[in-house]
């Protein structure tokens, strides 16, 4: 549609560049709930989505919004809702519904430092656990952290495409340092950018069966009103998605839930590499973090200490054999992030025990300096 996509350069903020990156994927309905430093998303979703003929609606609360998400995309929109810290902890029930149930949605995540209300204006990574397990159950996630403007606009239309593909609630963990900068953004042309849309069911519709696993284990998936048999719940489900309680079926159920994801992790799974080849120390940030970090590592260079960067473009699934095959190699790990150490537990049990890992953090409000970073490189090995 006509103002979908704006091609060329423009001047925006991480979270209006996220914003433009829905639409540019094809979102067409956005169910949200103000809050700093998230707001600038909802605000410019309800001024862009009527012009696309999309849905707008302020609901309620944040528990209102992931439930309006979940039903718009078994209606058939590709829908998207954005929050931070205490409205990502309102969503976590609702998020768990929408991994139940498999339906794609994208939930952006402005990060601020907490617990509770903390610092609503500042930036921080202290949800990146919670954006793992924060839902109740055994399960897997999809989430990205963008580390740029024009990234973020990219990895929203591939959270769409990843959540279209998997059937999964994807979650793109950005922070308010990256939400509320402005950086130059290029806009390709619709045509060169890549949508990828749910699997469809095919064949007789009174055979239907919504939880049927098709390719890779994942069933096609119709919208309400198309005349399938949609039965749809949070409850164990059979094939037919009608309740089952008995602990076979939710050992079938899950696995396969589980499955979809940790079977394809090698195409999920994106990282990007800086001086690795021949590094001896490995920093492993994301978002933020990896921006002051890349510029350490380059300092650490010129003092001679071959230093590299392992920047997690996904951090859930988390790049496992990717950390265990450094880990045979390098004197050690630098992990770098706003927080007192969440991701650093993961490249402490990924190394497992053949280098040392050493954590650069602290509680938010403010990035971590190159000169933090540094001085670590220096000092610790």
């Amino acid at each position: 549609m006509k103002g979908r996509v704006r091609t060329g350069a423009h001047y925006w903020t991480g979270d209006i560049a996220c914003a433009e990156g829905a639409l540019a994927a094809g979102c067409m309905f956005f169910g949200g709930y103000p809050i700093t430093p998230a707001t600038e998303i909802a605000e410019h979703m309800s001024e862009r989505l009527p012009e696309v003929l999309g849905t707008f609606i302020q609901m309620e609360d944040e528990i209102a919004a992931m439930a309006a998400i979940l039903g718009a995309s078994w209606a058939g929109a590709k829908s998207m809702t954005a929050t931070s810290g205490p409205g990502f902890s309102l969503m976590m029930e609702n998020l768990g519904l929408g991994i139940c149930t498999e339906t794609p949605c994208v939930v952006v995540n402005v990060q601020r430092p907490g617990p509770s209300t903390g610092l609503p204006t500042l930036g921080a990574q202290g949800d990146m656990m919670q954006a793992r397990w924060g839902s109740h159950g055994h399960y897997e996630i999809i989430a990205m952290s963008p580390c740029s403007p024009q990234e973020t606009f990219y990895q929203t239309i591939e959270a769409f495409n990843l959540s279209e593909i998997y059937r999964v609630p994807v979650l793109i963990m950005t922070d308010e340092i990256v939400g509320h900068m402005s950086e130059k953004v290029i806009v390709p042309d619709a045509k060169d950018i890549v949508i990828l849309n749910r699997p469809k069911p095919k064949g007789k519709k009174e055979n239907f069966k919504p939880y049927a696993a098709g390719r890779n284990g994942i069933p096609p998936m119709p919208s309400a009103g198309e005349g399938y048999n949609v039965h749809i719940t949070g409850l164990t489900h059979d094939e037919r998605g009608y309740p089952v309680m008995t602990p076979e079926a939710q050992v079938e159920m899950v696995q396969r839930i589980v499955d979809k994801i940790r079977n394809n992790c090698h195409d999920i799974i994106k990282t990007e590499s800086h001086l690795l080849e021949d590094a001896d120390i490995v920093v492993v940030s994301y978002g933020i973090s990896s921006r002051t970090s890349l510029s350490a590592v380059y300092e650490a260079r010129k003092c001679g200490i071959k230093a590299g960067l392992l920047r997690l473009i996904t951090v859930w699934p988390f790049p496992c054999e990717e950390i265990r095959a450094l880990a045979k190699r390098v004197k050690g790990f630098v992990t770098v992030e706003i927080n007192l150490g969440q991701i650093h537990l993961e490249v402490e049990r990924c190394s497992e025990g053949k280098a040392p890992a050493i954590l650069v953090g602290h509680p938010g409000g403010t990035i971590i300096t190159p000169d933090d970073v540094l001085k670590v490189l220096k000092e610790a090995f």
